[in-house]
Formats: structure tokens, C-alpha cells, sequence
């Protein structure tokens, strides 16, 4: 695995491999000194043309803990916002000898265009491309289900897919790299996947996605399912009038009070994620967001986790794969 740009890349096989070292990544931030020597003397670029906290913050948080060096640029306050090409920012940073770059970009495919051009030759990551892909957030996702469901019948973590969990993806589809990511991540783990959502918040050709689609929260709701992602929606990407006003918005396709107490009185399982920022009172409530049902914090923590699960495969050669147990005994 040369560059993570997009679940659609990954096997079966890497992806389980990601997650599983993942698992092994946690259990570094519960030491008193969170730190490995996986990547001492090695540089990480945080390449961020977007506005972002949670992705940037984990992103730093993972480089640090495997003992990287850091260089964070933002294009506010750059050479980019005097009209510097991405392809002259890239060997810029290219020159200084960066060994990694963390992108997240406005414009779908900008960090494939980075991977592909021959501008630089280290790693890529994407943060978040346009409505494209956002690779890290699915696989912290699936390692949050994962979790969930060892919690509910005492199997393993490691090694394990998420063969026949149901998960319904809820809201604005037709903006989300979360949605897009999450659908193939999912889907090539063995859940099954509904996505939720009015029509005018779908994209063009969902009926070739490896997943079934529901119109109504309500009817969605009707099956067992395991977890509920609720997905924000994406004002700042809106051009258009999608739905007639956030008070209808809320009470079809929020995650209501009401749809909370339902979920409650059912005595179902179900966990609800949400990938943030959320939009509270929109599509999910306080009581949905704070209950204790809702993994929203440990997908916050699992960020760190697979960010540092990722640059660790990307960075490392096999032997030094190979020496994860040792390095977290002695370090």
C-alpha cells in the first residue's frame, strides 16, 4: 500500500490488517508516556486547503505519538492564497524532504492528482477530498463497529470483519465523502448497509452502490439495526434549496428525542455515530448526541488510533511491522 486515497483501494485483507494494528495503536494512549519510536526522524506534511479540527487534531496527535516531525500548513496565511499551484506547493515541501503528506482538499481528487502526478514521490493520504473520499474516517468508523460488537457478544476485535451488522447511513448523502467512504468500507467488511435520506439528497447513480435505500428515518428504523450514522449536512456545500426548512428536515429525518425513546423502549442495541461537527437540533438531538447509546467520543479516540495505524503501514517497511509488539514493550 503505497498511498491511502480511498476505501474503493483497499483488499479485504489490508483493510482488516489496518484495523487490527489499530487495536494495537490504542492501547498506546492509555500510558502514562504515549509514545512509540516508529517514526523518529521522519517528517509528516499536514497539508490542509480546508477548514478542519477533528481530522487535523487527530492527524498531529497520531504523527506525534509515533514520534514523527510535524509540519502543519494551512493555505490561509500561504503562498496558495497568492496563487501558488498545488503541484509548486507539493515539491516545495517535496524539497525539504518530506517523507509523508496528510492532504485535505476542496476539489474531489486533488489528493489523487498529488499521488499520480510524479510531483513528489512520498506517501499521500487523503484527509478529505471535496464530496469524494475521506478513507480515514470510514476505517475509524468500522474500528468504532468493531468495537461495539465485542462489547455485545465477546468476540475478538482482531482479525474480525463486520459480517452481518446492519448500519444505516442517515442524511445529506449527495455531500458526504463519509457516506462514499463508509459504503465501500462497510460493504467489503460484509455489513449490510441502508442509506437513509430524501431524494434530492441522494447522487446520481446510488443504484449501482452496494447498498439499499430507504426514504423514511421511520421505516429504516423499523428493522434491527445495529448502528445509526447520522450524517451532517453539508450547508456550506449547498447551492440549492434541498429541503423546504430545517424544522422539516429534523422531524423526517432527524435523530429525534422521540426516535431516541423508540430506539430505548424497543430495548434495542443500537449505537449512534456521527462523524462531526454536529449540527444539534438538525439531524440529531442532544438527547441522541449525550445518551448512552452514542460512540461519538470513541470515534474521536479511535481517529488517533487508525491515523497512527496508517502512517505506520505507509511509513514502515515489513520488518519494522513486524517488531509492533516489541516496540510498544520497550518504548
Amino acid at each position: 500500500m503505497k498511498h491511502l486515497l480511498d476505501t474503493r483501494d483497499l483488499s479485504l485483507e489490508e483493510a482488516v490488517q489496518v484495523l487490527d494494528t489499530a487495536d494495537s495503536m490504542a492501547e498506546v494512549g492509555t500510558r502514562e508516556v504515549k509514545k512509540l519510536p516508529a517514526l523518529r526522524g521522519r517528517t509528516v506534511v499536514n497539508l490542509f486547503f480546508e477548514d478542519s479540527t477533528r481530522t487535523r487534531i487527530s492527524f498531529e496527535t497520531a504523527e506525534k505519538r509515533l514520534s514523527a516531525d510535524v509540519i502543519n500548513f494551512a493555505a490561509k496565511g500561504s503562498s496558495v492564497s497568492k496563487g501558488e499551484s498545488l503541484k509548486d506547493t507539493a515539491q516545495t515541501l517535496e524539497a525539504i524532504n518530506a517523507d509523508a503528506i496528510v492532504i485535505r482538499h476542496p476539489a474531489s481528487g486533488a489528493p489523487a492528482r498529488l499521488a499520480s502526478s510524479g510531483w513528489i514521490s512520498s506517501p499521500v493520504i487523503n484527509a478529505g477530498d471535496g464530496t469524494h473520499a475521506h478513507p480515514t474516517q470510514a476505517l475509524l468508523d468500522a474500528m468504532t463497529l468493531r468495537q461495539h460488537r465485542s462489547r455485545l457478544d465477546g468476540r475478538p476485535t482482531q482479525g474480525s470483519d463486520l459480517r452481518g451488522m446492519r448500519v444505516a447511513l442517515v442524511g445529506d448523502v449527495l455531500h458526504s465523502r463519509v457516506a462514499r467512504s463508509n459504503v465501500w468500507l462497510l460493504s467489503l467488511l460484509g455489513a449490510h448497509v441502508t442509506l437513509v435520506s430524501p431524494p434530492t439528497l441522494l447522487p446520481v447513480g446510488i443504484e449501482d452502490w452496494p447498498v439499499e435505500v430507504r426514504y423514511s428515518l421511520d421505516e429504516a428504523m423499523a428493522q434491527e439495526l445495529d448502528a445509526i450514522m447520522m450524517l451532517r449536512i453539508q450547508r456550506e456545500r449547498m447551492h440549492a434549496a434541498f429541503f423546504p426548512s430545517s424544522e422539516e428536515y429534523a422531524r423526517l429525518w432527524g435523530l429525534t428525542p422521540e426516535r431516541l425513546a423508540l430506539l430505548d423502549s424497543r430495548g434495542a442495541e443500537t449505537a449512534i455515530l456521527h462523524p462531526g461537527p454536529m449540527n444539534r437540533g438538525l439531524e440529531i438531538s442532544s438527547a441522541a448526541a449525550d445518551s448512552p447509546r452514542s460512540l461519538v467520543l470513541d470515534q474521536v479516540t479511535n481517529g488517533v488510533s487508525v491515523r497512527m495505524s496508517v502512517l505506520y503501514h505507509l511509513m514502515t517497511g515489513p520488518q519494522e511491522q513486524d517488531r509492533i509488539p516489541a516496540l510498544q514493550r520497550t518504548s
